[in-house]
């Protein structure tokens, strides 16, 4: 059969559309062998598409001369590498540590040479930094210093232990990474270094420690420290900072450290000239004002562990990127610190999968955003490069960092058809919506995107607006209402009704009588619980309606507060439920047991009614004050905590006196009581948890020894 010249061009038309389609970033994302995922505002895992998608390898066909015969080429190949950096012309640099040398190759990942330092060879190099001058800086760890070489590779200066009395003598000057700022001063992160950073100028003179992290203490370790003598605490192993594992900077001169150990927070750690970690306070992700969380890997590998960072690089657009040697993710943050995405996971054990990582110890990125990670088990360097999803994100992200709100708007919008539960995107609207003055709408995407401060300044501006357009009205009625109330009052002062409502006041009704000397209790508290010993003041069945009261009165504080002070978004009636009581039946349990031991004179009633009295404040100021916060700001927040607080502290003092009351004890008596009943709580917890254990251990015995004797 013959074909035409115009149906062979068709052909060859269609042949290269199919190949274009399967070739394209497209079709590179959807086969992607990893995940991608971010939080949302309520720390829940969100599944994003992939925001980076792998393009390449680079390193695993390198060459060298053979010793026996220079003019043979021998594969080379990485062996146990270390460090990765690309320089101002895209060239990439490696500290190739098993074999004593630093490889230079090009963008493409083509070898141009490789540097070994004859004159002074290199002994297991770990780090390696270039500046824009081409002039290279070596952590030679296996030598115990830092080589400075310039662009042609000859030494030009070598930097050892600094000689000074601001060192302590058990230091060990074992560099791993290096860092050259704009002026030449060098920052070196060592081994086992938890002193911080050695900084040094650019002639080698040691001008002090840089970024330490501090000292974390338990709560175990707070209590040595103060229960232990000089001589006991002195013998316990020494609590030391973690070390930095890497350094890094950007262009903007930004110092960037991450640390890898048992911290949970400032693992990641942006540094200004004074060494102060800009990350560490008042920044907001995602509505949630603490440090940087970096626990993102953890919780999709459902374990506790906690990440192990190894490496962090600056992208063009100020965004962080930092590799988790432990769960072989990938987090990336804004140049704010919030997280934005994570992806990557562990590659399969025996196999060698695309995009997935076996031991990530290295990464940094070019003039093109594309991400270099250099793989010490597999001795390879794997190159990323954003996706669209990825360079939408990017490019709204930096408008909206950049104040330029309006202008991120359509960008933000673009990334929402892409993922609408994309938090940053929710958030960028927002700020969006409130340059224009749409407070309701950026009221409703703060609220959407979990950020409690945006939240609560929409809701200012809007209140400010409302207070504006009613003041005259609302003044009107303050001043109306004040004099019609005297005028009433000095009118009706004498008047036979209102003599008839007050002497009709009082009730005859026992159970109103009993229910109504809970707020005697509030204005007379020891009267109030004395009375109920002695007097037999209060019934089990008021109790239980006060209890019952407390109970709803939690769950209007958690439905009922505005979200400027409570961000939860679900609430558990039944949780909310079995944790209240079963705290409150455990506690007058416990003081009945305790109490009966340790000379107390009030019976399981009397424990039973004035615990339940004492919780009254719940009522009369929780319900009110989660209504109130409907009309509060984050500005106003000192007057929210002041009477939260202050519920706390009276519902304490309530319970203080009751316990002194009915059981006749003295301060000091009462204070122990308190003391035994909690151990008591915690001891009948225990037991409650053993013994349920082994119950269900039991149980499941007993079935499996009945289904053998059945199958048999």
């Amino acid at each position: 059969m013959k074909i035409s010249f115009g149906a062979t061009l068709r052909l060859w038309a269609a042949l290269l559309i199919v190949l274009g389609a399967v070739w394209s970033p497209a079709a590179a994302d959807a086969a992607v062998k990893y995940s991608t995922f971010t939080k949302d505002s309520y720390n829940n895992l969100i599944w994003l598409q992939p925001a980076y998608y792998p393009i390449g390898v680079v390193g695993q066909d390198l060459y060298a001369p053979d010793p026996g015969n220079p003019k043979l080429l021998t594969k080379s190949p990485l062996k146990n590498p270390k460090d990765i950096f690309v320089d101002s012309k895209n060239e990439i640099y490696i500290a190739d540590t098993g074999n004593n040398r630093i490889v230079h190759m090009t963008e493409k990942g083509q070898l141009i040479r490789y540097i070994t330092l004859p004159e002074s060879p290199l002994n297991k190099p770990e780090g390696i930094f270039v500046t824009k001058e081409g002039e290279l800086f070596i952590a030679d760890s296996g030598n115990k210093r830092v080589v400075k070489l310039d662009k042609n590779g000859k030494l030009m200066a070598e930097f050892k232990r600094p000689d000074s009395r601001y060192i302590p003598e058990r230091f060990v000057f074992d560099p791993s990474k290096v860092m050259v700022d704009e002026r030449g001063f060098l920052y070196i992160a060592v081994h086992g270094g938890y002193e911080g950073l050695v900084l040094l100028d650019s002639g080698g003179k040691f001008q002090g420690f840089f970024g330490a992290n501090k000292t974390t203490l338990s709560a175990l370790d707070a209590l040595k420290r103060w229960l232990y003598t000089k001589e006991m605490y002195a013998n316990e192993l020494a609590k030391r900072p973690e070390t930095i594992n890497s350094v890094a900077t950007d262009k903007n001169g930004y110092i960037y450290t991450v640390t890898g150990g048992t911290a949970k927070s400032d693992q990641l750690k942006k540094l200004n000239i004074k060494g102060e970690n800009l990350l560490r306070s008042s920044q907001k992700s995602f509505g949630e004002s603490r440090a940087i969380d970096m626990q993102a890997a953890s919780t999709v590998k459902g374990a506790l562990n906690i990440p192990q960072l190894i490496d962090v690089a600056v992208d063009q657009s100020g965004n962080m990127i930092v590799v988790d040697q432990q769960f072989k993710y990938i987090s990336h943050y804004d140049a704010s610190g919030n997280l934005l995405y994570f992806w990557g996971g562990a590659s399969a054990v025996g196999s060698s999968q695309v995009g997935l990582l076996k031991s990530p110890v290295a990464l940094d990125v070019n003039a093109g955003n594309e991400l270099f990670v250099l793989d010490d088990q597999e001795n390879i360097v794997q190159v990323f490069r954003l996706s669209e999803f990825g360079q939408k994100v990017d490019k709204a992200n930096l408008l909206t960092l950049a104040g330029n709100y309006e202008a991120s708007e359509q960008p933000w919008q673009e990334v929402l058809r892409m993922n609408a539960q994309f938090t940053p995107a929710i958030l960028g609207l927002a700020k969006a919506a409130m340059k224009k003055g749409q407070y309701e709408e950026a009221k409703r995407l703060f609220k959407e995107a979990g950020d409690q401060e945006g939240f609560s300044d929409a809701f200012w501006q809007i209140r400010m607006l409302w207070f504006q357009q009613n003041f005259s009205l609302i003044a009107s009625i303050l001043v109306i209402g004040s004099i019609l109330y005297v005028a009433l009052d000095k009118w009706t002062a004498k008047s036979k009704l209102r003599q008839r409502w007050r002497s009709g006041r009082k009730t005859e009704n026992r159970f109103i009588f009993h229910l109504k000397h809970a707020f005697y209790v509030l204005k007379h508290p020891i009267d109030g619980f004395t009375a109920i010993r002695y007097e037999g003041k209060g019934t089990y069945w008021s109790a239980i309606l006060i209890m019952a009261g407390v109970y709803a009165a939690l769950l209007v504080k958690e439905f009922a507060t505005s979200f400027s002070f409570n961000a939860a978004t679900r609430v558990d009636v039944y949780s909310i439920f079995t944790q209240f009581f079963i705290v409150w039946i455990a506690w007058v349990f416990a003081n009945y047991l305790v109490s009966s031991i340790y000379r107390g004179e009030g019976r399981f009633r009397d424990i039973f009614i004035g615990s339940a009295h004492a919780l009254v404040p719940y009522m009369i100021v929780g319900v009110p004050l989660a209504i109130l916060s409907n009309f509060m700001t984050q500005n106003e927040m000192s007057i929210y905590s002041f009477f939260a607080g202050g519920i706390v502290v009276w519902t304490g003092l309530l319970m203080f006196w009751n316990i002194q009351s009915i059981h006749n004890y003295s301060v000091g008596e009462t204070v122990m009581n308190i003391f035994l009943t909690l151990c008591t709580m915690l001891t009948i917890g225990v037991l409650i948890f053993i013994t349920t254990g082994l119950t269900n251990d039991f149980i499941s015995l007993i079935y499996e020894m009945s289904q053998e004797a059945l199958l048999r």
